[in-house]
């Protein structure tokens, strides 16, 4: 095959053509909001809001009324514009009875996780409040329409009976397989007509936001930077763990011992006073630097997976005494630590800064060390990952490692070209295997 074939159907076979099926829909929720105040939106919601009075029967029965058309035209030969009429005829009058069936009193409320993995199932619970006087029969719950990354995994909920005053929770499930900030718009609830083929006036929930965090790299191993030194009594404000000391045992009192640190019990037992001894804890705090340059690997699966290895760090780093306090992505500087926080309580800020990392130009090594440099005196160690690796990170390393912070880089390729030669110490990984879930040894 010739090289320029081979590269045109490459070009193809990257397309995202789920994503291409939604390029005229905005999708942040504040620009989809502009959308719909705008005069195109003014005039295109009532349509929107017509169609919404179909249920997917009503929708398919509509569809095939549409077939009819077409087909019903030849009086003459055909007895299929009675079919056609027939159709017709129930949708209006479905449509027309739809007017009338009202949900009035009916309060929706939605809760959901603040964060799901990407390919996580993900159950949003919707509340209905029925504050008014008369019961509400037949309602059905309907989720928004999703990003080109979601799909709704089950059928809408309906609710059989609300009687007044009550209020029952249905679940709505849905799967997205796109990392990032996630702002949909509202639920709603709606009364069946009889026949369901179509629904009364909605009523509104608000909207809901969540972040889609990438997957978690499974890490079997890490190779912690030798260089690396622990902060003495631990981090300022760290939670569960009193005033960063470990309880060491108990001994007799001592003259200027705080009287805070008596043990009662202790001291009733063996009759002098008793205090508790406690001992410094020590904690390793690093900083992930996230180069976030792809020029040098076309296909997003490849930054995607350079993402969920740093999330395997962070994961793997959070289980041991060691705090992520700092990530870096490009120049923007994120300081996760600033309010407390143990290692595992940092994990879910961690995976919201890196589920909303894109593309961006090339790692800038002075901007980082001037990210860096009101920190390095607590730093212990950092980690430098990039899609790209070269003589450039092997540089910020050595000035890291001037600074007294140990550096390791590790690198992500693309596993459909030839495995690149790395740099230096520099550890590489191929993207796929980062993506199925194998067992890392970094």
């Amino acid at each position: 095959m010739k090289p320029k074939r081979r590269l045109a159907l490459d070009a193809v076979a990257d397309l995202d053509f789920e994503r291409l099926n939604h390029v005229l829909i905005p999708s942040r929720a504040e620009d989809r909001e502009r959308l719909r105040r705008s005069r195109t939106g003014r005039v295109l919601l009532p349509l929107f809001r017509l169609y919404e009075r179909f249920t997917p029967e009503g929708q398919l029965t509509a569809g095939l009324a549409l077939l009819g058309t077409v087909i019903s035209l030849d009086v003459d030969r055909s007895d299929a514009h009675l079919v056609w009429a027939a159709l017709v005829g129930t949708l209006g009058c479905s449509l027309a009875a739809s007017v009338f069936v009202r949900v009035d009193g009916v309060v929706l409320t939605v809760r959901v996780p603040p964060r799901v993995a990407v390919g996580e199932e993900v159950a949003f619970a919707i509340t209905a409040h029925n504050t008014g006087d008369r019961a509400r029969t037949s309602l059905r719950v309907d989720g928004p329409f999703l990003p080109w990354d979601g799909a709704w995994t089950r059928e809408p909920p309906v609710i059989a009976r609300l009687a007044p005053g009550a209020q029952e929770t249905v679940t709505c499930h849905a799967r997205f397989r796109s990392r990032g900030e996630h702002h949909l718009d509202t639920f709603r609830v709606s009364a069946l007509v009889p026949f369901g083929l179509c629904e009364g006036p909605s009523v509104y929930s608000s909207g809901c936001r969540f972040v889609v965090v990438p997957p978690v790299a499974r890490i079997a191993s890490l190779r912690t930077p030798t260089l690396a030194r622990h902060q003495p009594g631990g981090v300022p404000r760290v939670t569960s763990t009193g005033e960063s000391f470990d309880l060491r045992g108990v001994r007799p009192y001592r003259p200027g011992d705080p009287i805070r640190d008596l043990h009662a019990r202790s001291w009733a037992r063996t009759g002098f006073p008793v205090v508790r001894e406690y001992q410094q804890e020590y904690f390793r705090r690093v900083a992930i630097v996230v180069d976030p340059d792809t020029s040098g690997a076309a296909h997003p699966a490849v930054l995607d997976a350079l993402i969920s290895l740093a999330a395997g760090l962070a994961a793997t780093l959070g289980r041991d005494d060691t705090l992520v306090d700092l990530v870096i992505v490009g120049r923007r500087l994120h300081e996760l630590n600033a309010h407390g926080g143990a290692g595992a309580d940092l994990l879910g800020p961690t995976l919201d800064v890196l589920a909303c990392v894109d593309p961006g130009p090339p790692l800038d090594p002075d901007a980082v060390l001037s990210a860096l440099g009101p920190h390095a005196g607590r730093l212990s160690a950092a980690f430098v990952l990039t899609v790209s690796p070269s003589e450039s990170h092997q540089g910020l390393g050595a000035r890291l490692r001037a600074l007294g912070i140990a550096s390791r880089t590790l690198a992500v390729y693309d596993a459909r070209k030839p495995r690149p030669e790395a740099p230096g110490d520099v550890s590489l990984f191929a993207h796929d295997a980062v993506l199925r879930g194998e067992a890392v040894h970094a």
